[in-house]
């Protein structure tokens, strides 16, 4: 710097101290170990930090010329392997590290790219349930993205085919690791999508993070989401999880797995259906049954109300009605000829008695007069009684040559109106009856 008398600028001053550092071969290519502090990503690409640990702490920037090398993105309390060179912001007056590249401390970066595009892409709604598709039930159309050779295709093939022998199985040969692995997956998923596939299993077969991360790339989770077609992600063991399996309609812990989901078995299904057409065959029997149950009701109802049945009815009880009749009107006259019997018996009984009378009174002439006026006057009255009861007899107006006239039904005939030529009819006598029919009738008196 020369004679220590001699003045200096600040910026002498700290162009030397730049000097110091640029030439400083420890301080060209250090890595740094600390926390993420004071983060700032600026409009202008660059990112702005502190590194700091227990006791101290430095300033850093990372120029967006840099940022290329950045594989995920920094936040505050990150701990971090910072590499770059150690310099001196002249204007400042201040040295910091201006970082070339960033490694996690302790976890891997390509977790740390994981975590942070799955929080992206939740908080995007990309993983949200409203988003997902139901898997068809029965597909018969089954698309796979997964390489051509390998478990993971076999393991699908076999599996689908045991399950059911007739479903078609498209292969996109695609391939899942390495440069190039993102794209071809993305081409894979988008042609079968557009080949109307009732679903698509994307996957492979398990490896490690690094063989895994096209499944983990957001171009990939993205096509997923896109995609019009139901998609079943099964990707490596059932341990690995993967960005594309929170994104797809439904995970599959393996290949094997994904073909188990989206092939349905077809012996279950003709299990199935059998007991569905006996339950069906059962509930029409059922219906079947309840319909004719109600038909024949309402037949019976409209039997009830058709006029020729309701005529058949009134037909039965006029059938009914003259037979009692016909009943009542034969017990009536058994019931007549028992009391003409009686009139009979009674009548010779008086004759007997008058017959008596009169022996007793030739043989009582003796009698007081008082006591034949009595007797006298007592056989009087029995004989008006006995000339009475002969008056209302029936046997003595059919005696006198009338006679009693039914129709064959039954029923008593008190007209010519009632009756027709070549009806039958009966009359009865004082000692029996006729059987007749009409040969003609004449009306008059």
């Amino acid at each position: 710097m020369g004679q220590l008398n001699r003045a200096y600028t600040v910026s002498q001053v700290n162009s030397y101290i730049g000097n110091m550092f640029a030439t400083d071969f420890a301080l060209s290519g250090i890595t740094i170990k600390g926390e993420i502090s004071n983060l700032k990503y600026h409009t202008s690409g660059h990112i702005y930090f502190t590194l700091k640990d227990t006791a101290s702490q430095i300033s850093g920037v990372m120029f967006v010329r840099d940022r290329a090398g950045l594989q995920f993105k920094l936040e505050d309390g990150m701990s971090v392997l910072c590499t770059g060179s150690v310099g001196v912001y002249e204007r400042g007056g201040t040295y910091q590290i201006y970082a070339k590249s960033f490694r996690s401390d302790g976890v891997g970066d390509l977790y740390i790219r994981f975590e942070q595009l799955k929080k992206e892409l939740a908080e995007m709604g990309m993983f949200d349930p409203m988003y997902k598709k139901p898997i068809p039930k029965y597909a018969r159309n089954i698309g796979i993205v997964t390489a051509k050779t390998g478990a993971a295709v076999r393991d699908i093939v076999q599996i689908a085919k045991r399950r059911n022998p007739y479903v078609n199985l498209t292969l996109y040969p695609a391939q899942v690791q390495g440069d190039g692995a993102v794209q071809s997956i993305i081409r894979g998923i988008k042609t079968l999508d557009l080949m109307g596939m009732d679903v698509i299993i994307v996957g492979r077969g398990g490896g490690s993070i690094e063989d895994l991360w096209a499944f983990n790339e957001q171009a990939v989770a993205q096509a997923i989401f896109d995609a019009d077609t139901p998609i079943i992600s099964a990707v490596g063991h059932e341990t690995d999880t993967t960005i594309a399996d929170y994104v797809a309609d439904l995970r599959a812990p393996t290949p094997s797995a994904g073909a188990e989901l989206a092939v349905f078995d077809y012996s279950k299904f003709e299990d199935d259906i059998s007991g569905y057409k006996a339950a069906l065959e059962s509930v029409l029997y059922e219906h079947v049954q309840d319909s004719r149950q109600k038909l024949s009701m309402y037949k019976l109802k409209l039997n009830q109300l058709n006029p020729k049945y309701i005529l058949n009815e009134y037909h039965k009880k006029e059938i009914l009605s003259k037979n009692e009749l016909t009943r009542l009107m034969q017990n009536k006259l058994v019931f007549c000829r028992e009391r003409l019997r009686d009139y009979d018996e009674l009548k010779t009984l008086m004759t007997d008695m008058l017959h008596l009378t009169k022996n007793h009174l030739r043989d009582y002439d003796g009698m007081p007069s008082i006591m034949k006026q009595s007797l006298e006057k007592a056989r009087h009255k029995l004989m008006i009684k006995t000339e009475r009861l002969e008056a209302v007899s029936p046997l003595r107006k059919l005696s006198g040559g009338y006679g009693f006239i039914r129709d064959d039904e039954g029923k008593r005939v008190d007209s010519v109106k009632k009756l027709k030529k070549g009806d039958l009819i009966s009359t009865t006598l004082k000692d029996g009856t006729l059987k007749s029919r009409i040969e003609d009738i004449n009306f008059g008196g």
